[in-house]
């Protein structure tokens, strides 16, 4: 634990530090060098890492609009599969053409206005990401009423309602059969263009006057209302900033993996969410970003211990174990939490300042 906190604390700032305008600029270079690494991953890599990359940006969307809630703000909610749901469900029926709704919906005429549209994927990313704005609205006047395990607990509730609703809502959702056939139309400039935006717009706000507020309702809510913060709209901000990036990423996560059922969004992708988080760092956004690619990856290039395999040094053959490479990754970040309790980041951000103090740290000490 030692070693991760005395890696991520800044050392001295350089004698000159970087300016604004600098950083400006390194942002951009930054930008335009990702971009162009994208532009060859897109063009000249395996269609397995596209789509890695592509999930990892999309889950690094949710980890990040997730953490605004629970990390910034701090309140202990659990309703992220709720909203997902809802924008992945509304970006299908508007995208769908009405003969693939009519294929799709055998047991039950799909309702209208829905059978009738088909909108193309910004206009419709954009319409989900509003109405899942509105659930949150709405959800966030009775769970707000209640703070800590009791808030967990009501978000929790409310998320299965929405679940059992997409299970049982047979002429909007197709029911437990859900829908197929989505046109497959998020790539990599999509998920990666979401995630940009959701960084630059999540950033803006925490390092804003609102952003304060949160934290200080995180820290201590009857200190905070005592200094006029209004806890009430400042925990509804975040929610509903919050919703709305989780609803547009579950549209582009329905329209990468062209199929879309409700048991998809049970609690089990809310804990996953969680653990990115909690492994990155709560309160993060860097850490965030970090935990998403960290869980994604890792949970799938442990695939192969689900198979039989043979362990070079020794020459030993492990049977196929069906599941093991969950146990693996489980105690992989049981130990993360154990070494590194505050997760890989804790709550320090990348920063071209902060990378500049890490650097002039660890050429200190070499040089000691």
């Amino acid at each position: 634990m030692t070693i991760w906190r005395d890696f991520f604390r800044p050392g001295p700032l350089p004698p000159r530090s970087l300016s604004r305008r600098r950083d400006v600029a390194l942002t951009l270079l930054a930008g335009l060098a990702g971009a162009a690494a994208l532009w060859l991953v897109e063009r000249h890599g395996q269609p397995f890492v596209v789509h890695m990359l592509t999930l990892a940006a999309i889950y690094a969307t949710l980890a990040v609009s997730y953490n605004l809630i629970n990390g910034v703000a701090g309140q202990f909610s659990l309703e992220p599969n709720a909203f997902v749901a809802c924008g992945a469900y509304v970006t299908a029926l508007l995208t769908m053409t009405p003969d693939e709704k009519a294929m799709t919906f055998i047991l039950e005429p799909l309702i209208w206005p829905f059978a009738d549209i088909c909108l193309p994927l910004p206009a419709a990313l954009l319409i989900a990401g509003c109405l899942t704005v509105a659930l949150a609205f709405a959800m966030g006047f009775p769970v707000f009423r209640v703070r800590g395990d009791y808030l967990a607990i009501v978000t929790l509730g409310f998320g299965e309602v929405i679940r059992v609703v997409a299970e049982n809502a047979q002429g909007l959702t197709n029911g437990p059969l859900g829908l197929k056939g989505i046109e497959r139309q998020t790539n990599l400039w999509w998920s990666w263009g979401l995630l940009a935006v959701t960084l630059i717009v999540v950033g803006r706000l925490v390092n804003s006057s609102y952003g304060r507020a949160m934290k200080a309702v995180r820290e201590d809510e009857s200190a905070a209302a005592a200094m006029g913060v209004n806890v009430f709209w400042h925990k509804m901000l975040a929610f509903c900033t919050s919703a709305f990036f989780e609803g547009v990423a579950g549209g582009l996560l329905a329209h990468l993996l062209t199929a879309i059922n409700p048991r998809q969004f049970d609690f089990l992708f809310t804990f996953t969410l969680l653990i990115i988080i909690v492994a990155g760092g709560l309160g993060s956004t860097t850490g965030a970003v970090l935990g998403a690619f960290l869980v994604t990856f890792g949970a799938e290039y442990l695939r192969f211990v689900d198979q039989s395999f043979t362990i070079p040094l020794i020459d030993y053959a492990v049977p196929a174990t069906p599941g093991l490479r969950m146990v693996i990754f489980s105690l992989l970040l049981v130990g993360l939490m154990i070494f590194a309790r505050r997760g890989i980041m804790g709550r320090a951000e990348f920063s071209w300042r902060w990378l500049a103090a890490v650097i002039g740290r660890r050429r200190g000490g070499g040089a000691a």
